[in-house]
């Protein structure tokens, strides 16, 4: 029950504030209200929970903004995807990263198709870190975003930084390849959902 709530949570299933009443989340989970208070409990140790005197448990607010925080949280955990490809990546994959980018510049323009093969290129790098555990929190990060935010930078500069980080990739240089996603993720200007 925990796990899942954390996951919700995280995912962003739940939103920050809402109240998490202990009587419907036991009735959710099938559960006694004993393993949702310590769930609870649990979770406010982890920073996702806070308990209000008067509101009772509710998900904590990101001080940064829910966007803000995923990005964030995101350059450091691709940047390490990244990193840790360089070690082990083959010359074949970089050509497979390379031909997503084609794919993408050829659209001329960011649209769905064009975020899907984005998002693609990104889970490639992760999975080629050979980190389940690490391609676990990415992924959860993307699945938060769901629909929005949409990154509002233009064609082009997204394709100028994309061949940066294979042409980084390519020389295996750790340096450079934290770099460019960090530059990549964070200096994304974002358009937030209406």
């Amino acid at each position: 029950m925990t796990a899942k709530l954390r996951e919700m949570i995280v995912a962003g299933d739940v939103q920050p504030g809402a109240a998490l009443r202990q009587r419907d989340l036991a009735a959710s989970f099938g559960v006694s209200q004993t393993p949702v208070r310590e769930g609870l409990r649990r979770l406010e140790s982890e920073g996702l929970v806070s308990n209000d005197p008067h509101k009772g448990s509710i998900v904590a607010e990101a001080r940064a903004g829910r966007w803000n925080e995923n990005f964030a949280i995101r350059a450091a955990l691709e940047s390490l995807a990244a990193e840790l490809a360089c070690d082990v990546i083959r010359d074949d994959q970089i050509a497979h990263l390379a031909a997503i980018d084609d794919q993408m510049r050829a659209l001329g323009k960011i649209d769905d198709q064009y975020r899907e093969l984005n998002k693609q290129f990104h889970m490639e790098i992760c999975a080629i870190a050979e980190s389940p555990l690490l391609m676990s929190f990415v992924k959860l990060l993307w699945r938060a975003l769901g629909d929005g935010p949409h990154v509002v930078r233009s064609h082009a500069e997204s394709a100028r930084q994309h061949r940066q980080i294979i042409a980084a990739l390519r020389k295996r240089d750790k340096a450079k390849v934290t770099a460019a996603i960090r530059k990549h993720i964070l200096g994304a200007p974002i358009e937030q959902p209406t």
